[in-house]
């Protein structure tokens, strides 16, 4: 959905009107956020939330991704791009040193971190941002928060949007598999996208599955085509994006 989209769709939900700095009522924003939810819309949904809680901006992004070249774990943004540029780093980062324990506790728990003194900020916007670990299904999400200078963030309520953001993905989500996925992977298929998964060659593959290397190499190669990927690589990361391994 383009920037005149998006802002329809706010305009139609009434979210351009609410510029007063207090935030909405936890009843308005549930129903405002089916309706973005339900419209896939995850921009005006996180743009709610943040608004919900006091924040100015918001920074959506899925864990499992995180070790990806470039910036495509970041699903939803509207930090300036060189913050998100120069940040993207310090997220990954982090990310990796956490054990799975400490991933599990973090879970709609409030931590706070400070942006690169060598990174600008907006004009009255803070160096610390919050970030807010979430799951839906499988997947692990982080949505992190700007605010203003001076501003005392509430931990009930963010725990609070925490929930409610899953709540919005996992709308969008079902809804991006059901109609983009309109084909089916079979069983033994998804057998040897587990195992490519796992880092086992054709060979290995075969000896696991009792069956020949090429019927591996053609249920692979049927993979990639189903999936639109070019490498093991690329459809090892769809796997993961889709939850499929």
């Amino acid at each position: 959905m383009d920037s005149r989209g998006v802002r329809a769709v706010r305009e139609t939900l009434g979210l351009e009107d609410d510029t007063s700095s207090t935030p909405s009522s936890r009843e308005r924003v549930v129903r405002k956020l089916s309706l973005t939810a339900g419209a896939r819309d995850v921009p005006s949904s996180m743009h709610l939330l943040a608004e919900y809680v006091g924040a100015s901006h918001f920074l959506l992004a899925r864990c499992d991704l995180i070790q990806q070249q470039g910036l495509e774990y970041i699903i939803s943004s509207d930090w300036p791009f060189d913050l998100v540029r120069r940040v993207a780093p310090e997220i990954a980062s982090n990310y990796a040193r956490s054990t799975e324990l400490d991933k599990c506790l973090s879970l709609f728990a409030p931590t706070f971190s400070l942006v690169p003194d060598d990174t600008p900020v907006p004009d009255n916007i803070s160096r610390q941002y919050c970030s807010l670990s979430l799951c839906v299904g499988r997947t692990r999400y982080m949505l992190l928060l700007l605010f203003s200078e001076g501003l005392i963030l509430s931990q009930e309520r963010l725990r609070e949007v925490g929930l409610l953001a899953a709540y919005a993905v996992s709308s969008s989500d079902r809804r991006e598999v059901r109609t983009e996925r309109d084909f089916e992977l079979t069983e033994r298929e998804l057998e040897c996208l587990f195992w490519i998964a796992e880092g086992k060659t054709s060979d290995e593959i075969a000896t696991i599955l009792g069956i020949s290397r090429n019927t591996i190499n053609n249920y692979i190669t049927s993979v990639m085509r189903k999936t639109g990927t070019k490498t093991r690589s690329e459809a090892i990361a769809y796997a993961v994006r889709h939850n499929l391994v």
